[in-house]
Order: C-alpha cells, then sequence, then structure tokens
C-alpha cells in the first residue's frame, strides 16, 4: 500500500492526527529534505528524497509506503508526478496548505482568488489583472520582491503580502505596496495580491 501524506506546512503543531497515525503505522516513510526534519520528530528512520525522480526507485512491493509531501499534495503537489510515472497511490491524506495558512493568518477569505505556482513551472502574472485577490506559490526565482516589481511594471497598483517559512518559529509576513521592495528572506515563500480594480 502507498499513502500520501500532506504534511501542512512544516511545523509540527499543524499536521493532522491521521497524517501522524500513517507514518507511525507505515513499515517505510519518504520525505524530502525539509519535511524529513520535521517527520524526525514522529519517527527517525524517515528515508530522504534528494530528487523527485528518485521516488520509484525508492518504493518496495508489499511495503506499507508512506510518502510524505508539503502542504496538500493535490495542490501543485508530487501526486500528479507519481501517477504520471504509473505509481498506484492507494490513500491521499491531506494536508493543510500554506495558502490556507497564510490566508487565515491574514484573516482573508480567498475563494474567489486566482491560484498560480511558480513552483517548478512558468506561470504568467498578466492574469492577475482580471482577479482582486490572487494568490502564488513563489520559488527561488520568482521571489515575493521580483512578482512585486513586474506586477509594478505590468500597471497594478495594490497591496502585496509576502509570507516566509510560514508556520515556523522564524515566519515572517510583510505587507506593502505593490512596487515597493521586499526582502526576499527565504525561498519558502507565498505571496498575496489584493488587486485596486478600476
Amino acid at each position: 500500500m502507498i499513502s500520501l501524506v500532506g504534511m501542512g506546512p512544516g511545523s509540527m503543531k499543524h499536521i493532522t492526527v491521521e497524517a501522524i497515525e500513517r507514518i507511525k503505522e507505515a513499515d517505510r516513510v519518504l520525505a524530502f529534505g525539509r519535511i524529513a526534519r520535521t517527520a524526525k520528530e514522529i519517527r527517525t528512520d524517515i528515508r530522504v528524497i534528494n530528487k523527485v525522480d528518485e521516488v520509484p526507485g525508492m518504493l518496495e512491493a508489499g511495503m506499507n509506503t508512506v510518502i510524505l509531501a508539503s502542504g496538500d499534495p493535490c495542490f501543485y503537489g508530487i501526486l500528479d508526478f507519481l501517477q504520471k510515472q504509473g505509481i498506484n497511490i492507494d490513500e491521499v491524506v491531506p494536508g493543510l496548505s500554506s495558502i490556507q495558512y497564510m490566508m487565515a493568518k491574514l484573516k482573508k477569505s480567498w475563494h474567489d482568488a486566482a491560484l498560480i505556482s511558480f513552483h517548478g513551472r512558468e506561470a504568467g502574472l498578466q492574469s492577475i489583472k482580471e482577479y482582486k485577490t490572487a494568490i502564488i506559490l513563489a520559488d527561488s526565482k520568482h521571489t515575493p520582491g521580483y512578482i512585486s516589481c513586474c506586477l509594478r511594471d505590468n500597471g497594478l497598483k495594490g497591496k502585496i503580502y509576502a509570507g516566509f517559512n510560514l508556520s515556523y518559529d522564524d515566519e515572517r509576513i510583510a505587507e506593502k505596496r505593490i512596487g515597493e521592495e521586499i526582502e526576499d528572506i527565504s525561498t519558502l515563500a507565498l505571496v498575496v495580491i489584493e488587486n485596486e480594480m478600476d
């Protein structure tokens, strides 16, 4: 059996009881570096995944294997990749996404927001003009500071919130105007745009 388990935004405080149970019950647990460090608070024999394409070779028939993913594995997560590799996922245990966490911190609803991810992909920022709210999963190239400048250069006005290291002890959330400088203190970042629409 292969279970894909969401670990939330990163802190132990935001891992579900079901996720903890799956980790404890598994024969083998696989996780990427950041999530592996968190999961080692639950059990110490976590096998670290260095690259996503290593996962198929780490699976063994007949073993109850848990693959840990940050956030919710169904939202711009590893689920699609594993299925495209022909790996049969028997169960997905959802986790709290960084988007849910950030929007709760900001006390803002997000049911009508545009959702964009730069995690391992290119995405256009042009569509943001059409939405009052946009939420962007940033990466090391498309940082909150870079996104703020691009939006300004495309004529957008409004507020930008940048969340860094969400749920960790060194979490920081900055509120700026679009175009203002944002210090990119971590590559683990999420951006929320409040567009001033005409």
